[in-house]
């Protein structure tokens, strides 16, 4: 879901932070193929793609992902996006090395991640160990944490936009950071933004903070150590309505056998009022993160 409300509380960050094209060091404009090799799509969506490509000087193998010019399109968006991407640095976070444009497409050139999403991943096994799924969430709060502390918040965490290397010690990578943005710790975000099942309960009453990204965080948990959601419905709007609400329960049948650490994570990560939850870097450290420390 993406509604627009009012204009962004903490558009001051945003505005004191200048955007262009002179920003990037690497942007081009022109054919990519002078520089690259396009191999084969290896993601696509209604208005983007992905392909596998190769640097025709150096051989090192990138993703490509290629954005088609939309009429009536906010291109400034689309350079905070990438703005923002140059600005992490962080292992668990997909590196951009060069942005290109021409007259039909974006083109933004990544770092390659061998594995597939997160998503596939559970649909796949159904749900994850303790130590797999912990493994996992160290990563993705470490980089949570980190962006929190840089001032920019996701806010559309899901399991398809983690991509999982299964040849590297199941190494994740988040993607897609279109919905990122800066944000001003003393005013709070309105613009509702994010997906079904993954959504805060505050982000749908239009005052939130990057706390979000952490119920999102909760979300995945809940949903890699059973294998459903905690908010489940038959439409979006029963969904949301329940995430309004905010109660969840853990189904005997499937949380008998999973510990109570890691359900109290799940529970402080889901906790209702904001103010009230664990941040990412109070979660880095609860006790059952500590005790799996194993790289599955």
């Amino acid at each position: 879901m993406d509604k627009e409300a009012k204009t962004s509380s903490s558009s001051s960050t945003q505005s004191d932070f200048k955007i262009g094209k002179s920003t990037f060091i690497q942007y081009k404009k022109g054919l990519i193929e002078k520089d690259y090799k396009i191999g084969e799509v290896v993601g696509s969506g209604a208005f983007a793609s992905v392909r596998k490509v190769v640097n025709k000087t150096t051989g090192q193998v990138r993703a490509l992902k290629i954005i088609k010019k939309q009429k009536g399109q906010d291109n400034a968006r689309l350079y905070l996006e990438v703005e923002i991407l140059k600005k992490l640095v962080h292992p668990n976070i997909m590196q951009i090395f060069e942005f290109y444009e021409d007259k039909k497409n974006f083109f933004i050139i990544t770092e390659f991640c061998e594995g597939g999403e997160l998503f596939d991943k559970i649909v796949e096994k159904g749900s994850f160990s303790e130590s797999e799924a912990a493994w996992i969430m160290k990563q993705l709060l470490s980089a949570v944490n980190y962006i929190h502390s840089n001032h920019i918040v996701h806010r559309d965490l899901k399991p398809e936009n983690i991509l999982l290397d299964t040849k590297k010690q199941n190494i994740i990578k988040i993607i897609d950071w279109g919905t990122a943005r800066f944000f001003d710790k003393s005013k709070k975000m309105n613009r509702i933004s994010g997906t079904p099942y993954y959504i805060a309960p505050e982000v749908l009453a239009e005052k939130y903070d990057e706390k979000c990204d952490v119920w999102s965080c909760g979300v995945i948990l809940y949903i890699m150590l059973c294998g459903y959601p905690p908010f489940n419905a038959e439409s979006d709007e029963q969904i949301l309505e329940r995430i309004k609400k905010g109660k969840f329960t853990f189904p005997p049948e499937e949380w008998d056998t999973v510990s109570p650490l890691a359900k109290d994570l799940v529970t402080k990560m889901l906790t209702f009022e904001p103010s009230k939850r664990l941040s990412a870097a109070e979660a880095l450290e609860h006790k059952w993160l500590v005790a799996n420390n194993s790289k599955t």
